[in-house]
């Protein structure tokens, strides 16, 4: 049996235990990741319980491959756009802290990430939903999600596939190739993933599954991301009453 395969018949049994006749909401991107989560519920549920959200906040400049991957699958997607509610809520923490968070890049990148978060489970809570997550292994080893945005969601089809290997499921789905080689990249800041990160996911993936990397000092750099990123991915510390 494909990966591919067994991915489905995981989702299959996910919904049947977990919400039977239940809709699977995901936020759509335009990236690899989404793309290939995408393709997976369509092939798992069927096309009427696949619910695509397009969440763009203002202009997205890539949101036409987002309507590609919408029209290859069949499917009829919601768009909402954050612009708005998002420079409502900056105005308001602005004017009660009394300062500017436009070189705040915590707040800049993190803030909308959690406001598409809040409108799929809107969105879910109205059509008897399960969120998606879409992160794979590279991002969550390193941290890069945004805890209670894009590391939200109910279920997690590929959270145990390196990038790299969810380009290879997105091949064996028989994906376009421009929706499984797309450069991923965060929307916001004008660079890839890649150029953010200052090493490919190529180096990370080897390194994730052979403990193999030639440069000591990318070694020490996904080391030490990891490491101070572990508080994404364990349950939230609580303190035990005695």
């Amino acid at each position: 049996m494909k990966e591919s395969e067994k991915v489905i018949a995981w989702l299959q049994d996910y919904f049947e235990k977990n919400g039977k006749g239940c809709k699977a909401v995901i936020g759509i991107s335009g990236g690899t990741d989404s793309s290939v989560v995408c393709t997976l519920l369509v092939k798992a549920l069927g096309k009427e319980r696949v619910v695509p959200v397009l969440i763009p906040n203002g202009t997205q400049h890539d949101i036409d491959v987002s309507y590609e991957l919408i029209d290859f699958l069949g499917l009829k997607p919601l768009v909402i756009n954050i612009r708005d509610t998002y420079q409502a809520l900056t105005e308001a923490i602005e004017k009660e802290l009394d300062t500017s968070l436009s070189n705040c890049d915590c707040y800049y990148t993190n803030t909308p990430s959690r406001l598409r978060m809040t409108v799929l489970y809107g969105i879910s809570a109205y059509v008897n939903g399960r969120v998606a997550n879409t992160c794979n292994l590279s991002e969550d080893y390193i941290g890069y999600s945004t805890k209670f945005g894009d590391a939200a969601g109910d279920f997690s089809p590929i959270s145990s596939f390196t990038k790299t290997e969810v380009r290879d499921l997105g091949k064996e789905l028989g994906l376009p190739i421009k929706f499984v080689e797309k450069t991923p990249e965060d929307g916001m800041s004008g660079k890839s993933d890649e150029e953010k990160l200052g090493f490919t996911y190529e180096v990370l993936d080897r390194y994730i599954r052979t403990g193999e990397i030639e440069s000591p000092i990318l070694k020490e750099k996904i080391d030490r991301l990891h490491k101070n990123n572990l508080h994404k991915l364990q349950k939230m510390p609580s303190y035990q009453r005695s």
